[in-house]
């Protein structure tokens, strides 16, 4: 089962966010992303991004392993989105945040790039297996703040790493094939910046099926003031 859901929030005139996905009978692909630039680039370079990456892997899925196959198709989406916004003025230096989950049988890789988060709820409670590229992040691994002055951090929204940026890309792949669990939790941060794990696990666990558990997290979101656009998907653990 799979529920996904984008809302603009509370403050923002325009959704920046986009999610999208491929079900067939290779595998399963979710795919995140959140958009940043001025007018309506933040917005291209998400959309732009996801279509290239679900494009790029159904049409290479006989090509590559999994681990090449998702870094190449990040790249991609990087090409793209670098191109594009060296040659429209109004798109200069757009980027997305990227967090794809590959299914697969008994294979699962999560890919990610930027602080779109993907979480792992199992039978000991909820995990992040992603970490975030950013200079909040830098600064909790050097000890410099704690998790607390993490919260509410001023640069909070600085971002390392995005999609789109730079002609050169990194991509963090995670190998989560031998782990057992009932559902995966891709998110931008406009929802877990205003919503913490522990509250994800509990509302995902409650709810009666996934479709609620989204509409449950980007309402209590909003509740809590909404200041970005909030998007999650929500996959299932069974076939």
């Amino acid at each position: 089962m799979v529920g996904l859901l984008t809302d603009i929030g509370n403050v923002r005139s325009l959704n920046e966010d986009y999610i999208d996905y491929e079900i067939n009978d290779k595998y399963k692909l979710f795919v995140i992303a959140d958009g940043m630039g001025g007018h309506n680039a933040g917005e291209i370079a998400s959309k732009m991004a996801v279509e290239t990456i679900l494009k790029f892997i159904k049409d290479n899925i006989d090509k590559y392993n999994i681990e090449e196959i998702l870094v190449k198709s990040f790249k991609e989406a990087n090409k793209e989105v670098h191109e594009y916004s060296c040659k429209i003025e109004d798109c200069n230096g757009m980027g997305t945040t990227v967090t794809a989950c590959f299914i697969s049988k008994d294979i699962l890789h999560i890919a990610n790039v930027g602080d779109s988060g993907c979480y792992l709820v199992d039978s000991t409670g909820i995990t992040k297996i992603t970490r975030d590229h950013s200079l909040v992040q830098e600064l909790l691994d050097e000890g410099s703040i704690t998790e607390e002055q993490a919260l509410h951090h001023p640069n909070k929204n600085y971002i390392t790493r995005s999609v789109g940026i730079y002609k050169e890309l990194e991509v963090d792949l995670y190998d989560l094939s031998k782990r057992e669990y009932e559902y995966i939790i891709l998110c931008t941060d406009g929802l877990s910046n205003e919503v913490d794990k522990e509250e994800i696990y509990h509302i995902v666990k409650s709810s009666s099926n996934v479709k609620e558990s989204c509409e449950k997290l980007i309402d209590l979101a909003k509740q809590r003031g909404g200041r970005d656009n909030i998007s999650v998907v929500i996959v299932g653990g069974e076939d």
